[in-house]
């Protein structure tokens, strides 16, 4: 199987060159320098090959790893021999990264897999590794194999960002692909079992794994389709990146092993988000990425909203993106690597099969969004149902806001008003405060609470509510502030209780109050 290889002295002599080399992401970027860094993520490689070609002393290893592994560009063997002097290229050919066309110093070597280094923010902090994948469209020139195991992408670091990453014991990565969310979880779970349907994306996972250094004991990798493959085992956390494009099914489309699951329309999303719960443990939580169909005469939470009934599990539904079927379809086709410049006869028998296929099922847009899950440990605490939409920038990564918010809800779902009125709040620390006010006049008109970190929410309040806020300092009970607004504003603290409890939960909730004894 076309795949890398995973021995252990030539995966150790790999990473000790790659460290040495200082091949991680601030370097490359300072070797490209930034018109061509910000070229490349257009797919344009030309200022990369000039900047590349041009680089010396230190910076001449980083930019042959580049030419090679990224730009998928011919390099002589003795260049590649000075950037990888422990492995050399005969080790990267027994890897099975290159291909040398000869053993002279001149003779060419071209890369088998993409190898670059990651760098990303979770909820843990900074992550860094090199990951492999099989060569993109802009290396090989050509359309992708369908069998084509992807690297990371924005998707990827998206789950990645949201995930929750308190310390559990037992995590799922389900559609692991390259296994960049398996080496995540692997950071704060002790057991990481991750799954593909694709042989070739365990194999990537494998080699991915081992360079990253993570003990073969805390990864178990198995082969088979959804949740197939752990049928009836429990965990603490699963994530999954599932092949959640919506793609017709004929044979004149290619479906590609990372991205369609083989179903009908969004039917893969909803059997994961109706079944998932077969696999969570008591507390445990699941966080997808998902497409939906927005049909005809239809809202999108109103069809998501049932896939999340069913599920009988707490359920929290972020939609981030809305596309319509023209622009969807544009998308996909374009990921695949068929253009109307390089293939204008496929490009076009290709749109019109997406557009059929939606137009059979009367889907009028595409949403995408992340999916929160979760089984609660107490079946009598009302269920957690959210769905909204939040399009706007938000400050990653959002896994804490997320626990936050789970944690938000049990914490209120066990308190009455009567119990509310015994705590005492604060005012989480990236909470400012807007007014707007006509000139002349004593009060505000409009009152926002913004929220600086998380999701960035703003909040409409009230007079009262605004006062009570501004009070939360700890000091105070939340009855003792209505009691005190309801002498203030003179109309009793049954009316402001009335008033402003409702939005004080809500503040809650959102992560802009919080108990004072967190």
């Amino acid at each position: 199987m076309d795949v890398p290889q995973t021995e252990p002295r030539l995966v150790d002599a790999l990473r000790a060159d790659l460290e040495d080399a200082g091949y991680g992401v601030e370097h490359v970027e300072e070797v490209l320098g930034p018109v061509a860094t910000a070229a490349l993520h257009r797919e344009e490689t030309v200022p990369a090959l000039r900047a590349t070609a041009a680089a010396t002393g230190a910076d001449a290893r980083v930019a042959a790893l580049v030419r090679l592994f990224v730009l998928g560009t011919a390099v002589p063997a003795a260049l590649v021999a000075r950037a990888l002097p422990r492995l050399g290229v005969d080790g990267a050919q027994r890897l099975g990264l290159v291909t040398a066309a000869g053993a002279g110093a001149d003779d060419e070597v071209r890369a088998l897999v993409d190898l670059r280094p990651y760098a990303a923010t979770d909820g843990r902090g900074d992550a860094t590794w090199w990951l492999a994948s099989d060569l993109g469209e802009l290396a090989t020139g050509g359309a992708l194999r369908t069998d084509h195991v992807l690297g990371v992408g924005g998707a990827s670091t998206t789950l990645a960002q949201v995930t929750v990453r308190d310390e559990r014991a037992r995590a799922l990565d389900l559609g692991t692909g390259c296994g960049v969310q398996a080496l995540h979880a692997a950071r704060h779970v002790r057991h990481v079992t991750a799954t593909d349907i694709s042989a070739r994306a365990l194999g990537f996972a494998r080699f991915n794994a081992t360079l990253a250094g993570v003990r073969p004991d805390r990864v178990t990798l198995r082969e088979g389709s959804m949740l197939e493959p752990v049928a009836g085992q429990a965990f603490d956390l699963v994530v999954s990146n599932p092949p959640f494009v919506i793609t017709p099914r004929r044979a004149d489309v290619p479906a590609y092993e990372y991205r369609d699951g083989g179903r009908a329309g969004d039917d893969l999303v909803r059997d994961l988000v109706t079944g998932v719960g077969a696999v969570l443990a008591p507390g445990g939580v699941a966080q997808l990425l998902g497409n939906w169909e927005v049909r005809g005469g239809q809202a999108w939470h109103e069809r998501v909203g049932a896939w999340v009934d069913e599920s009988g599990l707490d359920g929290w539904v972020v939609q981030r993106e809305l596309l319509d079927p023209a622009h969807y379809a544009e998308t996909w086709i374009r990921d695949g690597g068929t253009t109307p410049e390089r293939d204008p006869a496929g490009w076009t028998a290709r749109y019109d099969a997406w557009l059929d296929d939606f137009a059979s099922r009367d889907v009028e847009a595409v949403g995408f969004g992340v999916v929160t899950l979760r089984r609660p440990a107490d079946d009598d605490r009302p269920r957690l149902r959210r769905l909204e939409e939040v399009t706007g920038t938000v400050r990653q990564p959002l896994g804490p806001a997320v626990a936050a918010a789970l944690a938000a809800h049990d914490w209120l779902a066990a308190r009455d008003d009567d119990a509310l009125a015994r705590e005492r709040l604060v005012v989480a620390a990236d909470v400012t405060e807007e007014r707007y006010l006509t000139p002349g006049d004593v009060d505000p008109r409009i009152v926002l609470l913004r929220q600086g970190g998380g999701f960035g929410r703003t909040v409409q309040v009230g007079t009262a509510a605004a006062g009570f806020v501004g009070a939360c300092d700890g000091e105070l009970t939340v009855g003792q502030l209505v009691g005190a607004l309801g002498a203030l504003l003179d109309v009793g603290a049954d009316a402001v209780a009335a008033d402003v409890l409702p939005t004080v939960r809500g503040l809650v909730e959102e992560g802009l109050l919080l108990p004072a004894s967190t």
